[in-house]
């Protein structure tokens, strides 16, 4: 089942947070589910121009219920250094990241964007329903930025989580939504099948891969897609997603 199947299913009317929306995968659909609303935080600069450029073709302009955010999200409000890798003269978009600064690796090059960071929760939205969230390591401070509106809202979520951009994370990110009453599950077809909490998931062999962006072999299978649930509707959302499966 893939992340955007999750969020058509267990879909209500609110508002939709794409963070980390890149040139808009997530947003698109968002943006066409009913009585949505949608935020799009994207800090990258040649993402962010895409983003806005696809929408205008997709829908005419931006539109009205659609509301983009330059800045990146964080635990504190402040500015960033986002690190993008190029290898080869070509820029490696999706592994921009205001938690890394690829140094260690002497196969990359990198070019460096000055970013304001905000909180989520300085923001002050509400009904909030869903949440995707990817950036590249830096999760945990996110949410840390979210725990207000977490709490108020207390929407669905799928984060990427992967050890190769810091390691520790597939315990510390799930252990402060844990913290906040949220129940964490993950999606694997093997022999087992279905949704497995997250008590069930060994990084060691199921998320396997090189921190080095040059390096491309990944374990099989490789699970970075979590999804948690509000402990109260925990059981009502695995219902709906697994009569769908």
């Amino acid at each position: 089942m893939e992340e955007w199947d999750v969020h058509r299913l267990l879909h209500r009317p609110g508002v939709l947070l794409d963070i980390g929306a890149h040139d808009g995968l997530l947003t698109f659909p968002f943006a066409r589910l009913p009585d949505s609303r949608v935020h799009a935080f994207e800090p990258l600069p040649s993402a962010m121009a895409r983003l806005r450029d696809n929408l205008a073709a997709g829908f005419g302009g931006i539109p009205p219920h659609v509301v983009l955010h330059a800045e990146a999200l964080g635990a504190a409000p402040g500015e960033a250094v986002l690190t993008l890798p190029v290898l080869d003269g070509v820029k490696q978009e999706q592994w921009a990241s205001i938690a890394k600064t690829y140094a260690e690796h002497a196969s990359v090059t990198t070019e460096s964007h000055r970013v304001k960071v905000v909180t989520l929760d300085s923001l002050g939205l509400r009904d909030v329903t869903a949440v995707k969230l990817d950036a590249e390591g830096a999760e945990q401070e996110v949410l840390e930025g979210a725990r207000a509106t977490l709490t108020r809202s207390r929407p669905i979520l799928s984060v990427e989580i992967e050890e190769r951009h810091r390691a520790g994370s597939t315990r510390d990110v799930p252990a402060l939504l844990a913290a906040l009453g949220y129940e964490g599950w993950f999606w694997h077809e093997g022999s087992h099948g279905g949704w497995h909490p997250l008590a069930d998931f060994d990084a060691a062999t199921l998320q396997v891969a090189s921190s080095d962006p040059a390096v491309f072999g990944a374990s099989e299978p490789y699970i970075f897609s979590f999804y948690f649930f509000p402990e109260e509707a925990a059981a009502a959302c695995l219902a709906r997603l697994r009569a769908a499966a």
